[in-house]
């Protein structure tokens, strides 16, 4: 129960703290220059987690039970952060343009869980989806 909990707290802590660092960007910064030191802070991060992580194996012998997902999650990281910089310099609002964007996202993964991952899709679960798409319309006005 406990890191059913924490992971939820641990996301929303962190987009909040996400969001922040976005739309604080300065907007002379090179955005791809600002993506390169976040990557390499992350990748700082990420290392001395692994060090911690109990695990049989070795660094490099770690990276043999990799796949192409690794791969394509680095691609849509990029795309995603980068779309948030851009969002944000545009005129989005931090109060609405990450709601906006969570909330099209919500609406499109349906489908995609329905279709792929077989997960069940009830009427209270229609009708919340549909009370998201009127949110995003009445937002947008």
């Amino acid at each position: 129960m406990f890191m059913y909990i924490f992971s939820i707290v641990l996301i929303v802590a962190s987009n909040i703290l996400y969001n922040i660092c976005q739309k604080s960007t300065p907007e002379r910064a090179n955005p791809f220059c600002a993506l390169m030191v976040t990557y390499m802070t992350a990748t700082f991060f990420t290392y001395l987690a692994f060090l911690f992580y109990k695990d049989d194996k070795r660094f490099l012998e770690s990276f043999k039970d990799i796949n192409w997902t690794s791969i394509m999650l680095g691609v849509s990281i990029v795309g995603l952060e980068l779309g948030y910089l851009l969002a944000y310099r545009a005129g989005w609002k931090i109060s609405l343009g990450s709601l906006v964007a969570n909330i099209a996202l919500a609406v499109i993964l349906i489908p995609i869980g329905i279709l792929f991952y077989h997960e069940g899709f009830g009427f209270n679960k229609i009708l919340g989806a549909l009370f998201c798409i009127l949110g995003l319309i009445l937002i947008n006005k």
